[in-house]
């Protein structure tokens, strides 16, 4: 993974003309696939509400709006940056990592659903209250819906309709993770030519924001793990709160906040990332050893 995001990094330029030349879809077309993979080890019967999942989302929505107004008088673009890496839902890809992770999908699946419909309802709010725009919950919803719902729906119709075929691809998820690797390097290369183009902050708002998307990415996911152990699955927890859906919450920023708001969740990319490696090869060396 840290491979892939020097890679990335490397060729921003290329990468980003040709996700210009596909109209922005080969990270939704990735995404899409990944959980496409991963929904079909998931029957509907296994999804269920657990305290967890409230637990969670209380912790979103009380911390964002903490934050917000603990760092306001300090600098309103700071508070704006760390308010929307709190408040972003779990990234869809979330799922994709839990599982590798020992996590159960059932749970993260639940979550993931549960978390951006709320934030789908909420984030208008808040964004309305901080920033200077007017956000509604259909332009939300029309960001997470299309990735949330529907490789879910393809999914059980193939457990439906073709169960062997849904077998099989559930018993190979691991060609998940290399589709994630691929959307890991689109995603760090468009990050790196945003921040390489954006001409308007200083650079001491810039390390400021940078910094705050680390402290927070770490605390998430430090606390999820510690809300997961608690209900006999850390994994879930760290992943459910720890990865977010940056992509969203770039977009969020950049229309509804101050625009250099938005290297907070940018930044945010690559800690959760660097966060997700280490968590792997961690991982991958216990079941070595076992």
């Amino acid at each position: 993974m840290p491979s892939a995001m020097i890679v990335g990094a490397l060729l921003c330029r290329p990468i980003s003309a040709l996700e210009l030349r596909s109209g922005h879809l080969i990270t939704p077309a990735l995404i899409f696939l990944m959980l496409f993979i991963t929904f079909c080890r998931v029957k509907p019967s296994q999804m269920r509400l657990s305290p967890l999942h409230l637990w969670l989302l209380l912790f979103q929505t009380v911390v964002s709006t903490g934050l917000y107004l603990l760092l306001l008088p300090l600098n309103e673009i700071v508070a704006q940056g760390a308010m929307i890496c709190v408040l972003a839902p779990v990234a869809m890809a979330a799922v994709v990592i839990g599982g590798m992770l020992g996590a159960n999908v059932a749970t993260m699946a639940t979550y993931s659903l549960l978390c951006n419909l709320s934030i789908a309802v909420l984030a208008p709010v808040m964004l309305s209250w901080t920033g200077a725009g007017v956000c509604t919950f259909v332009e939300i919803l029309s960001r997470v819906a299309p990735l949330l719902i529907m490789p879910f729906a393809v999914a059980q119709g193939c457990r439906l309709l073709v169960p062997k075929a849904a077998q099989w691809i559930g018993d190979h998820s691991q060609l998940s993770f290399y589709l994630w690797l691929v959307s890991l390097l689109v995603i760090i290369g468009r990050t790196t030519a945003f921040i390489i183009d954006l001409h308007d902050a200083s650079a001491r708002t810039e390390l400021w924001l940078a910094f705050a998307a680390l402290i927070i990415c770490l605390a998430q996911f430090k606390i999820g793990r510690m809300l997961g152990r608690r209900y006999g699955d850390p994994a879930a927890g760290g992943q459910s709160l720890g990865q977010k859906n940056t992509v969203l919450a770039v977009w969020m920023a950049q229309s509804f906040l101050n625009p250099i708001s938005s290297i907070a969740p940018t930044a945010y990319i690559v800690w959760q990332n660097f966060v997700n490696s280490y968590q792997i090869y961690k991982k991958d060396r216990e079941t070595t050893k076992n």
